[in-house]
């Protein structure tokens, strides 16, 4: 392995990553021991450098950079870049393996349907043959930090990837029709579910609920989280998924007592933060696009 530092030039940030792997080859190449053993081509290598795999994990994983990407717009300052095997690809040559994927993905979606079971991820022609699957009879559940089946309670994980290898607590054949006594049963359960299920349901707050509250001195807090849920609901996010991000704020702000004013404003603060990371980066790929 070789460790190169380097400074760039301020003309180099606007130019293309092409010239960060090409001082490396060239750096690489003339050293007396390595070059010569083993000297590198340029054009058999390309850069990569390691993102998170989502906002919210800590687990990262190594990502192409194309080789006529702005070098300031696609590489933090201070960052620590790998030379990876395999020629470069340009902005375009990206581009272009995305959209074939996303056209193979829709045709696959178009030319099949998605068993109906809950847990199971096999998709089949529309008509059948309908292949075995391994499945949940009851929906799932997302609550604070733990994901489970209703049906396997004592099956829980806290990660994702983990939560989706859990197996199935019954066999049968896949479908892709809901038993009509099924068919307006919800998708997964929240923290609200369990709440009501222990008999400590939260009733809603309306507007003269918020104004009373007010006229008494009472938290702001709480009416602005109960109206946002409303307007969610409304723009198509379910109360269950609200519920499960405000029950996660609250396990990671180590809040016990979520009726007390203090805590719902630290929860409706975070959650007010988070939507503004999450409407500035829409705004900036707005931005990139035009």
């Amino acid at each position: 392995h070789k460790l190169l530092k380097i400074t760039l030039p301020k003309s180099w940030k606007n130019g293309p990553t092409s010239r960060i792997l090409q001082q490396f080859v060239e750096s690489y190449n003339a050293n007396e021991t390595l070059g010569v053993a083993n000297p590198l081509s340029e054009s058999e290598l390309h850069l990569a450098i390691r993102k998170p795999v989502n906002e919210t994990s800590d687990e990262t994983v190594l990502v192409d950079i194309p080789s006529n990407a702005i070098t300031i717009e696609v590489i933090p300052d201070r960052s620590d870049l790998f030379v990876m095997h395999g020629p470069s690809q340009t902005l375009e040559d990206i581009s272009l393996i995305a959209n074939k994927e996303t056209e193979r993905i829709k045709a696959l979606q178009e030319s099949t349907v998605a068993c109906v079971h809950f847990g199971c991820k096999n998709r089949f022609p529309k008509g059948g043959p309908y292949p075995d699957c391994v499945h949940h009879v009851a929906p799932p559940v997302f609550h604070e930090t733990a994901k489970f089946w209703s049906c396997c309670p004592t099956k829980k994980a806290y990660d994702w990837d983990d939560f989706q290898q859990l197996p199935g607590c019954q066999t049968g054949t896949c479908t892709n029709v809901k038993d009509d006594d099924k068919s307006d049963e919800k998708q997964f359960f929240g923290g609200s579910d369990l709440r009501e299920a222990l008999g400590k349901a939260t009733k809603l707050k309306s507007i003269d609920d918020f104004n009373t509250s007010e006229a008494a001195g009472g938290s702001e807090a709480a009416p602005v989280l109960d109206r946002l849920r409303l307007v969610m609901k409304e723009m198509g996010i379910e109360n269950e998924l609200f519920d499960q991000v405000l029950n996660g704020i609250q396990q990671q702000k180590g809040l016990s007592d979520m009726d007390s004013p203090e805590a719902l404003e630290e929860v409706k603060a975070e959650l007010g933060s988070k939507l503004k990371v999450a409407m500035k980066s829409i705004a900036a790929d707005q931005l990139r696009i035009k």
